[in-house]
């Protein structure tokens, strides 16, 4: 299933219900759990910037704790008023680029008051900015990182009602249940098409759609989607006309849900809604801010995880002797083929194997043929089952990276043999550097279909940010570590 935009309509007129007063603490709780979290993250910044003062600033230092102080109380104000503790359709890559903007301007206030008014030396100067950058960087982070985690609680994110006409809901359902964090959770779906009773995705449908009204009183739910399906343009006004009196915020899902992204720029011209594709990747600034990233990001995880390299070679070596990596063709920018390294986590007589299995397994055959990959593939070694399940045999792309084969973030790389089946997307996903990991890692991974993957892709290049790949990356770490989606 594939992510899709929201486009919030209208607000209207709403009467809290009985139910809706017991479930308000529970959405509150949701805002103020992130106000938690940013307490600690700028509490636990400020206390760290002081550390390094105390010593070189002397006397400047009783001016620089107070400002310090101030500027943490400064940026809680800020990040209420961007709206950040409101948990209702803000895509947290949205989010990331608002507060590093308002981080940046605030915590420069303090710094350049002090530059500005005292007499710093020149390593003043640098501990202070040191200071406005370490404040750069950790509070968007923190906030993002406190978001994902709070975002698999029970109790996070605000109730919402799908109303499914035609055929159309359980994409919209997948694509909540799949990003919590922008703080949409689907509690009933409303159909015309299918039974009250019956499971769509994971959620109950608790009626048809003229029975919208009552279940958003019965329920206490003042959220409700719209999923669309084959309706005229008439029929979706008259049906926001409808329902959107009985909810204080209507969204609707495009029809078209293929050739839309939660990242998508929603936009509005003379009371036309529709969406906009951001082409960054065509910017020479944008293009060259990416692979600096890479080098910086590559180089520091190298180093890093070396020591992990040494023990995972070892073990690898210990369990089916050699060679320790495996080198496979993918395809490169300009259809540009080059040797994607790994671990090797297969037997090295793996290609026969697999001819055999799909010849004498009819079942395992429509399953690669689907997704390219085996759930319970039997050449993996038993090094490799673990090195899969945590994606710790990709690491060494990170070589790949540096040599200009790969970018950390990107669409995935292709092996030549799969191009004729990209439905001639290649010519949209080729004209752009790979990823080591990208939007299918962290939309499901190996429980996406080839196609899926492919539509991801240029989704994710259509609508490429530096942000975007921020919070790709932000959100690989809880992927990988817990093992979602690999085989």
């Amino acid at each position: 299933m594939e992510a899709v935009e929201v486009t919030p309509v209208r607000k209207a007129t709403w009467s809290r219900p009985a139910r809706y007063r017991r479930l308000y603490p529970r959405q509150l709780l949701s805002g103020l759990s992130l106000l938690g979290a940013d307490l600690l993250i700028l509490g636990g910044l400020t206390l760290l910037l002081q550390g390094w003062g105390a010593e070189a600033l002397g006397s400047v230092y009783p001016t620089f704790a107070l400002a310090t102080w101030v500027t943490a109380g400064l940026m809680l104000l800020g990040i209420s008023l961007l709206g950040c503790y409101s948990t209702v359709v803000m895509h947290p890559a949205a989010e990331l680029r608002r507060l590093t903007i308002v981080t940046g301007l605030v915590y420069a206030l303090p710094v350049g008051s002090l530059l500005i008014a005292t007499p710093l030396n020149a390593a003043h100067a640098a501990l202070l900015g040191g200071s406005w950058l370490a404040a750069v960087v950790v509070v968007p982070m923190g906030h993002l990182f406190a978001r994902l985690l709070l975002a698999r609680t029970e109790w996070w994110g605000v109730p919402v009602l799908v109303l499914a006409t035609g055929g159309a809901g359980e994409l919209a359902v997948h694509t909540m249940r799949r990003w919590p964090e922008l703080g949409l959770r689907p509690v009933g779906v409303l159909s015309d098409h299918h039974p009250e009773g019956e499971m769509l995705g994971g959620v109950p449908v608790v009626g048809r759609i003229e029975d919208a009204p009552q279940a958003g009183l019965r329920l206490g739910v003042r959220h409700a989607i719209v999923a669309l399906s084959g309706q005229s343009h008439r029929e979706v006004l008259e049906l926001l006309e409808r329902y959107s009196r009985y909810f204080r915020q209507l969204f609707v899902l495009p029809e078209n849900p293929g050739m839309i992204a939660f990242w998508s720029t929603a936009r509005s011209f003379e009371g036309l809604l529709g969406y906009g594709v951001q082409h960054s990747y065509w910017n020479l600034r944008a293009r060259m801010l990416k692979r600096a990233m890479d080098i910086v990001g590559a180089s520091i995880l190298l180093l890093l995880l070396s020591p992990l390299f040494a023990v995972v070679a070892l073990l690898i070596k210990l369990d089916s002797s050699r060679p320790v990596f495996y080198r496979q063709m993918r395809m490169g920018r300009g259809g540009r083929c080059f040797p994607l390294l790994k671990f090797r986590t297969m037997y090295q007589d793996a290609d026969r194997r697999l001819q055999e299995l799909l010849r004498e397994h009819p079942d395992l055959r429509e399953e690669y043929e689907l997704f390219h990959k085996l759930r319970n593939d039997p050449r993996v070694t038993r090094v490799g089952r673990y090195l899969r399940r945590f994606s710790i045999d990709e690491l060494p792309q990170l070589w790949n990276v540096l040599r200009g084969d790969l970018s950390l973030v990107g669409p995935r790389a292709y092996m030549p043999e799969e191009r004729h089946e990209m439905d001639g997307m290649d010519r949209i996903i080729l004209q752009k550097r790979p990823g080591v990991t990208g939007l299918w890692q962290v939309s499901g991974r190996n429980g996406l279909t080839f196609e899926d993957r492919v539509r991801m892709d240029v989704h994710y290049i259509h609508n490429w940010t530096p942000w975007l790949d921020l919070y790709i990356l932000a959100r690989t770490v809880p992927v990988v570590l817990t093992g979602e989606g690999a085989c």
